[in-house]
């Protein structure tokens, strides 16, 4: 449905609710979390590209309550993300989200500590949408609001509660993987960051979903890939290994997103089911293999800066893929790096993990002025780490 049709349906795409009871971490801090001491429960609220998101976490990182409400509806049919559509979406359902999602947290507006909202990178329209709406609910309720940065939200993702046996002390090596990201990135603290190294073209997620379109397969392309390349046969085509032993971890996926264009053009365009299934498969071992070496490379490095550094966080949408999970983790354990990744659930856009970031600059006693603006671009090493 677009944004311009009847209102009858009030969720035209899905959605799921996951209460207070569904989903709970236990709490098991760490000695580097800088708590102190108990803390109300922030909103979390998420609108930088095509899921309006809103959860509830309390300040021992317990998810009270989620939702997120997906918009693959009103996209599929342009094969991508409109982001006019997206931002009139965000703007017709927020509301109804935050309500539903603090009505399942069993809490008031009054109840909470602060308001944590996804203020950049992103689609300028929909950050707008939620950061508006955040500064509104924390005027309207004289709470402390956070402007919160995407990339450090699937940053801090691994530090909630529970989420990583033995918890996930700083620094540690994040590996950042989504549609418009991937980077290597040096996590020293909250705030703290220093890049190692990144895509110098496309993103990971954005080379799933150009090769799915070229197999003509469903958008969102990339989970429409993995499935399809459980079928093939991943040595059917040779596709180069782009960066592969080079030094430093920057990454690249234009040559092979080119590669195998052409091995399309060349087979013709009425693929049958086999061949598109060896092609994915192809694809995606060569995905996986230039992600472990350019891992393998950034973990050695972060360990020249940072001796006791021994866990790599895998976080963003391709996170969620199985055979990249299972290459990242065989090259963690070669370095002698912990790997680990947010439930399936939490690697894609929500707002747990924008809500977990307000907490952990609330407790140190960061927020930011209502007069904070969205922000398109934000890289992480722009952020201004205050002192604890």
């Amino acid at each position: 449905m677009m944004c311009g049709a009847s209102r009858a349906r009030r969720y035209p795409t899905s959605r799921r609710v996951v209460t207070k009871t569904d989903y709970r971490l236990p709490c098991t801090w760490g000695q580097d979390t800088g708590w102190k001491g108990a803390m109300k429960p922030v909103l979390g609220i998420e609108t930088s590209c095509d899921e309006t998101a809103a959860a509830v976490v309390d300040g021992e990182g317990r998810i009270l309550a989620e939702a997120v409400l997906s918009q693959l509806a009103e996209h599929a049919p342009f094969g991508g993300v409109v982001p006019e559509i997206a931002a009139r979406t965000h703007l017709r359902y927020l509301s109804d989200q935050v309500r539903q999602t603090m009505t399942k947290a069993g809490v008031t507006f009054q109840d909470l500590g602060g308001v944590a909202a996804t203020s950049g990178p992103g689609l300028i329209g929909g950050l707008i949408v939620g950061c508006q709406f955040g500064k509104g609910v924390a005027i309207a309720n004289n709470l402390p609001f956070v402007a919160v940065n995407h990339l450090e939200a699937h940053a801090l993702t691994a530090r909630l509660p529970g989420l990583t046996p033995g918890g996930a002390p700083f620094p540690y090596l994040l590996f950042l993987l989504s549609g418009g990201h991937s980077q290597c990135i040096a996590v020293t603290g909250v705030g703290k960051h220093e890049r190692l190294g990144g895509t110098v073209d496309d993103a990971a997620g954005e080379a799933f979903d150009k090769v799915a379109k070229l197999l003509a397969l469903d958008w969102p392309g990339g989970p429409a890939l993995e499935k399809l390349a459980k079928e093939g046969d991943p040595s059917r085509h040779p596709f180069p290994r782009p960066m592969l032993r080079r030094p430093g971890c920057d990454l690249s996926f234009s040559g092979l997103k080119t590669a195998v264009a052409q091995t399309v053009l060349r087979i013709g365009p009425e693929l049958t089911r086999e061949q598109r299934a060896d092609i994915a498969a192809s694809f995606q071992r060569a995905v996986v293999e230039v992600l472990a070496d350019r891992a393998a490379h950034a973990m050695d490095m972060m360990r020249d800066r940072f001796p006791e550094a021994n866990l790599l966080v895998v976080a963003g949408g391709v996170a969620s893929n199985a055979s990249v999970r299972a290459g990242l983790t065989a090259a963690a354990e070669s370095r002698g790096f912990r790997m680990v990744a947010p439930p399936v659930r939490l690697c894609s856009d929500n707002a747990v993990m924008v809500a977990w970031a307000g907490v952990e600059r609330l407790r140190r006693g960061w927020n930011d002025s209502l007069d904070t603006g969205a922000r398109p671009r934000w890289p992480l090493e722009a952020l201004d780490a205050l002192p604890e």
